[in-house]
């Protein structure tokens, strides 16, 4: 059985059980979502330092508080292994403090077909934290938890075009399963231009349109670092019936405590949902 070691627990976040729970507890007890959401379909989430992002994230994943049972396919950027594609961990589970996480061998195994562009490679994985930082909430909130982790390489357009489909199609009348993109925006500008760059993509997200946000991505890569991701949730969410997206929380690293407002990362949490 291939098992992901946890490659940030005790740096990027509490390596103690008891002090990771406590503080994720505390960021979903202070996030407030929207009533009426209707079924997430999908949400992007950002990915740093639990302390600064981990306030952000939590408006994201309290809108799956009560599942019971979920398939998280989790999608983010490569920031340490240089690849061109998609690399799926097909088998096994990540661990992180708070247990293991198995994966859904057989819904990766359709990702991993759908298109030759999209590998099942471990090796990307290893100590990647894009991933890694959201399994502590999903811990914390579902009983019966099962994911299948992504990595994007170069987050270009024929990139996104493999995956979005291929996210679409595997999950296709699986109503336990919910997409997640890992982004975080705009990196080390003082606050007020962090801000402004990061509106556009804000925008492009109220809008959902994907195709947008890629054109800017591609005009430029200081917008986000997962953007390749968000554009491939967004378009797999309204394949799979989204139809209403909601920015749930924007922020940046110098809003986390006595944080410094001269050179920032902007952070979003959204959702695409489907009336119910």
């Amino acid at each position: 059985m291939n098992i992901r070691a946890a490659a940030v627990a005790g740096s990027w976040y509490p390596g103690s059980p008891v002090r990771l729970a406590a503080e994720i507890a505390g960021y979903l007890e202070a996030a407030k979502t929207p009533p009426s959401l209707g079924r997430v379909v999908a949400l992007i989430s950002p990915h740093a330092g639990l302390h600064y992002s981990g306030p952000v994230a939590g408006y994201a994943y309290k809108t799956l508080a009560g599942l019971g049972k979920l398939t998280v396919v989790l999608v983010g950027p490569s920031h340490r292994v240089a690849f061109h594609g998609l690399s799926v961990y097909a088998s096994g589970a990540f661990e992180t403090p708070l247990g293991r996480i198995p994966i859904d061998g057989t819904l990766a195994a359709r990702i991993v077909e759908a298109h030759p562009l999209i590998a099942d490679a471990l090796r990307p994985h290893r100590d990647e934290h894009s991933l890694e930082m959201q399994l502590p909430f999903l811990q914390h909130l579902v009983r019966d938890l099962s994911i299948v982790p992504v990595l994007m390489g170069a987050q270009s357009r024929d990139e996104v075009e493999a995956l979005a489909p291929a996210l679409a199609r595997a999950a296709e009348g699986r109503g336990d399963v919910v997409l997640v993109a890992s982004s975080d925006l705009s990196h080390y500008h003082p606050a007020p231009v962090a801000n402004e760059l990061d509106a556009r993509v804000v925008d492009d997200v109220a809008r959902f349109d994907a195709e947008s946000l890629m054109r800017r991505l591609e005009g430029s890569h200081e917008h986000a670092c997962g953007g390749g991701p968000i554009v491939a949730v967004m378009k797999a969410a309204r394949a799979l019936g989204a139809t209403r997206p909601v920015v749930l929380r924007y922020a940046d690293s110098g809003d986390a405590g006595e944080g410094d407002k001269s050179r920032v990362v902007g952070y979003m949490a959204a959702a695409f949902t489907e009336a119910t």
